[in-house]
């Protein structure tokens, strides 16, 4: 670990994050591609499909994070990471070449080797800063989620320029090999213009080096990181068939909004080591759980119109209907006014209502001749309440939990040179781990919810109980901690 931060420390971070963003890129992939493949009829994939290709490649990327942490603490980064660029393009090129889900989900399993690329350059920037300027380092070296954001925007833009425009459909192949040969040329790049350098403690034992692992505050750092990374990666894919669903909207301009999801969260990131630096990633990060409890509340709102029983008429006396229309019922000579619908709201998809809307009227239950008895119900009343959630209320609250997120992503792996500083290949490649699994997980639990509630906002509740649960447990652990400690301890409980 570097005693001081130099301009060699700075150019190496610079590659580390180029590397990261492009790995990032290729690893979101299939939210574009596997979108665009379904929308246009080229494979007939449900929602249950589309989640298990957005989340292999994420899989890979998660459960091989641990052996790259551990490699890269071993061997360095330069290398590691130089040859996890050039292998990984094998895979999209031969996903070119994918004809069914088999093939397709054997491929990306290869390609989301690009996800590993997180747990190399935590380990590998980590050895060329102090630790008191960890925090900024790593925050702007996780600043290459924004990669989430170039795919996004530039993918749906691409396969419409190689396809054009749907005519020629099969020109989507030719995607995975521009992706494939960004790898190529980023690992050359590597090569060259890194330097390699290796932790202190290189040569332990496996034993030694798999022992933080037995700390329960790792799982801890990891169940964070589910929520704020995982859920990151699977809302980067998942909201593009959302936007397209739900908001009809086309697959460039869903791509766009997924960028402005994507891109703040990813950028902010160094804000949110900056932060951690400042105030302490535990005041972080009760915020960031705290604000995505809210957030995901708010937005677990559908769009949706609820129909209920209002207030009727009912008749005053006994006698025969002899007038019935829309707006208006006569009884003998008495007549009883109806409440008319509001046409305003047959199409609110045209509208922009901020706030749940009601619209009151009330509808005739006799006919003309029918004869009535004093307080029997001749005009239901009818109550519908319309829940728009306009994608500009939407986008922004998604804008929003992205972004904080982000700051959430620095101050989980803030803690980790702090508590862990000889092992941050390990427990960052652990933590790194469990994120991943969110990522790999959390698609497919979508698609199952989607397919059994009917609501694309299930994965909403989803995000809200996920984050309930991290915040009473951080909350839980911090108490527990202070109630043991002395006063002068419980003050600062993010140093050892």
């Amino acid at each position: 670990m570097e005693q001081i931060a130099t301009s060699k420390s700075h150019r190496m971070l610079f590659f580390n994050t180029l590397a990261f963003t492009v790995c990032f890129a290729v690893w979101m992939l299939n939210g574009v591609l596997v979108t665009f493949l379904v929308d246009n009829q080229v494979f007939d994939w449900g929602p249950v499909k589309m989640g298990w290709l957005f989340g292999i490649p994420v899989l890979t990327g998660a459960i091989f994070r641990l052996p790259a942490g551990i490699l890269t603490d071993k061997y360095g980064g330069k290398w590691v990471y130089g040859i996890l660029l050039l292998i990984c393009a094998i895979p999209l090129f031969l996903l070119s070449t994918a004809n069914s889900f088999f093939s397709f989900a054997l491929y990306s399993f290869g390609f989301g080797l690009t996800g590993v690329s997180f747990a190399i350059g935590i380990a590998y920037t980590s050895v060329w800063y102090p630790r008191h300027r960890q925090g900024t380092a790593l925050g702007i070296f996780g600043a290459g989620n924004a990669g989430a954001a170039l795919t996004a925007v530039f993918a749906p833009r691409i396969l419409k320029l190689l396809t054009n425009d749907g005519a020629d459909i099969e020109g989507w192949r030719r995607l995975p090999i521009i992706y494939g040969g960004a790898l190529i040329v980023m690992g050359i790049i590597f090569l060259i213009f890194t330097e390699n350098k290796k932790p202190a403690s290189n040569n332990k034992t496996m034993a030694q080096i798999l022992k933080p692992l037995k700390n329960i505050r790792v799982w801890r750092f990891g169940m964070y990181y589910f929520l704020v990374f995982g859920c990151f990666v699977a809302f980067s894919q998942w909201l593009i068939p959302y936007f397209v669903n739900v908001y009809y909207l086309p697959l460039v301009t869903a791509g766009l909004f997924v960028a402005l999801f994507s891109f703040p969260s990813g950028v902010i990131r160094a804000f949110g080591g900056w932060l951690s630096d400042i105030h302490g990633a535990r005041k972080i990060m009760y915020w960031v759980l705290g604000a995505s409890v809210t957030i995901s509340a708010l937005l677990f709102i559908p769009k949706m119109e609820i129909t209920s029983p209002g207030e009727g008429i009912m008749a005053k006396q006994d006698g025969i209907v002899t007038f019935v229309s829309d707006n208006l019922i006569k009884v003998g000579e008495r007549e009883y006014p109806l409440t008319t619908k509001n046409l305003e709201y047959e199409n609110t998809d045209d509208k922009v209502m901020i706030f749940p809307t009601k619209d009151v009227w009330q509808e005739s239950v006799v006919k003309k001749g029918d004869k009535v008895t004093k307080k029997q119900l001749i005009g239901k009343g009818v109550t519908k309440i319309y829940f728009q959630a306009n994608v500009w209320i939407f986008a922004v609250l998604v804008i929003l939990i992205g972004s904080i997120w982000g700051v959430g992503k620095a101050a989980v792996y803030k803690h980790i040179p702090d508590y862990f500083p000889d092992e941050v290949g390990v427990v960052g490649g652990m933590v790194g781990v469990l994120g991943g699994l969110g990522g790999f997980f959390c698609p497919i639990i979508f698609g199952y919810l989607l397919k059994g509630t009917g609501l694309w906002t299930s994965c909403w509740l989803f995000m809200f109980f996920l984050s309930a649960l991290c915040l009473v447990w951080m909350h839980r652990t911090i108490t527990k901690i202070n109630r043991q400690s002395s006063p002068e301890t419980s003050l600062n409980i993010e140093t050892k």
